[in-house]
């Protein structure tokens, strides 16, 4: 156990590993310190990662190994089925959803259906292999205190002994039951949804020879005896599924009744795991306090329809990797760690909103006669449930405007445009994908500090903006399009240069030179316009909570 690490994360789950990853990457020394000392596979959670989730990895070179290992490639299936039951009446679908479908240039990596513990081996092989990062695992923080200058971490291992790490920052990614939330005082508000819903994993040989419905990454069952959620975990025979109203009593009692109801027929099964749940709708009163931050579920819960859950906690652990490495390299003002809390809690709130009306439609409230009856009223059945369920549905699994659409309204580092001012539609928000015309995405051109695009060549406005980030000490990549693709770029954004955050988000954009380059580099920065430039290696001193 080291003594002193920059920065200490609490939790070794994805959100805790990806902050490692983008903080690794970037030379910061942090410490991951995780209680499970291997990833279980018996409850996989999370199956759903997103279009900016898997942006994110194909950043850190991580995509196509998580697709390799993926069991289900995107390829297989892109469909949501409604049937009353996998042998039963199909009454409804959903192609293409969760974004698992190509749309031109619109992203540069599709979505991937993936279990959670394939995630959490890739991005633990990943900060293995980064020399900033150490995980020690089978160890849990227990205490945090701090100061205006560090962080004191008390980190006990299996064998009940205790030893102290002293940090820059600390990130609580330590999950619901957070220590860290409950060490600084920090609580959930919100509410909570108290029907019961019972999870569970089962093995069941050649159930897939009952499927009439063909290959799916979901599946609604709307039947009385087993309304639920189930899908495939690989092609052979795992299955997760998802039991809605079924307390952990009777769900533990009657999980193979339950499977039958859900297969349409007795089929042979063998019971994993169980994960009985009730929703929750809650965000912290604050993520912040001092030098210790909030990520993940350690911040926010939402229900897991529309999977934005542990994509939402990636988004965290991407802002504030970023942000602390800027301020630990000197170039980040303390303002720049003043905007997580801004930047982030707009998005979690939104996303807690989307995905609790994704869940006012279950499979529970779709139930309705007839359904498997055969004649014009089963007919008529299944035409209403159908016409019901492309209603309330499509927009948890059709939800790329949320995914791929949100800005950060207001923030303390992004410049103040007046209003209708070039570019305001587009600042704060994710940069607009293009492939070029040899293949390479946009995004891969992008740098770890800032990025300045130049669409209209180079120019003295190019010049000015580098001056200014050199005398800041901001690490700056200029990337130059080739003519037609940089036209066509510019036309579309209606802008010939932008700055782009390491996060793929536009901080400012316009059609000439910013009127003073230093004010506007500042800003970016999280410092005042009159600020001195940072000193090389200087540690900043954080605001308050």
């Amino acid at each position: 156990m080291p003594r002193h690490v920059q920065v200490l994360i609490a939790g070794g789950g994805p959100v805790g590993l990806a902050a490692a990853v983008e903080l690794g990457r970037r030379g910061v020394d942090c410490l991951v310190v995780e209680v499970r000392p291997t990833v279980s596979r018996a409850r996989p959670r999370c199956k759903t990662l997103n279009v900016r989730t898997m942006e994110h990895l194909r950043r850190w070179g991580l995509a196509d190994r998580l697709r390799a290992r993926a069991p289900l490639p995107v390829s297989w299936s892109q469909d949501v089925v409604f049937c009353t039951s996998l042998a039963g009446r199909e009454l409804s679908r959903f192609t293409g959803v969760l974004g698992l479908a190509a749309e031109g240039d619109r992203f540069p990596e599709t979505g991937q259906q993936a279990p959670q513990y394939v995630l959490e081996e890739v991005l633990r092989e990943a900060v293995e292999e980064l020399g900033a990062c150490r995980l020690v695992l089978g160890s849990r923080v227990v205490a945090v205190s701090q100061t205006d200058d560090m962080v004191s971490v008390t980190v006990e291992n299996g064998s009940g002994q205790r030893s102290t790490v002293t940090a820059d920052f600390v990130i609580g990614c330590d999950g619901p039951r957070s220590v860290v939330r409950e060490q600084i005082g920090s609580r959930y508000v919100g509410g909570e949804f108290l029907r019961p819903n019972f999870g569970m994993v089962f093995e069941s040989t050649g159930l897939w020879d009952h499927v009439r419905h063909g290959p799916a990454v979901q599946y609604w069952i709307i039947n009385r005896s087993a309304p639920a959620l189930v899908g495939p975990l690989d092609r052979r025979n795992t299955w997760w599924a998802i039991a809605f109203g079924v307390d952990r009593e009777t769900g533990e009692r009657e999980a193979h009744r339950i499977i039958d109801g859900v297969a349409g027929r007795h089929v042979p099964a063998e019971v994993v795991s169980t994960d009985p749940w009730t929703a929750r709708m809650q965000i912290v009163d604050r993520m912040r306090h001092g030098r210790v931050f909030l990520a993940g579920d350690a911040a926010h819960l939402n229900p897991p329809f529309g999977g934005h859950g542990l994509n939402t906690g990636i988004g965290d652990a991407v802002d504030l990797g970023w942000k602390l490495a800027a301020s630990l390299a000197g170039w980040g003002a303390p303002g720049v760690l003043d905007s997580y809390e801004s930047e982030r809690r707009p998005v979690q709130e939104r996303v807690i909103r989307e995905a609790t009306a994704n869940m006012r439609v279950l499979s529970t409230e779709l139930l309705a006669d007839n359904l498997d009856e055969t004649g014009p009223a089963g007919e008529e059945a299944r035409r209403a449930a159908g016409a019901r369920i492309q209603e309330t549905k499509r927009a948890e699994f059709h939800s790329l405007d949320l995914v791929l659409g949100l800005r950060i309204p207001a923030s303390p580092i992004l410049p103040v445009g007046g209003k209708g001012s070039a570019g305001e539609a587009r600042k704060g928000a994710r940069l607009p994908h293009v492939f070029l015309d040899d293949g390479r995405s946009l995004y891969d051109l992008l740098g770890d500090g800032l990025t300045l695009l130049a669409l209209g060549g180079r120019g003295p406005e190019v010049t000015a903006v580098e001056e200014a980030a050199r005398v800041r000490g901001v690490p700056l990549t200029v990337v130059n399009l080739p003519e037609a693709a940089s036209s066509a770029y510019a036309r579309r954004l209606g802008a010939r240069l932008l700055l782009v955050r390491p996060d793929q988000v536009v901080g400012w954009l316009g059609g000439e030179a910013p009127g003073d380059a230093l004010a506007l580099v500042d800003t970016l920065r999280g410092c005042p316009r009159q600020s001195a430039a940072p000193r090389a290696g200087r540690r900043p001193r954080p605001a308050g909570p």
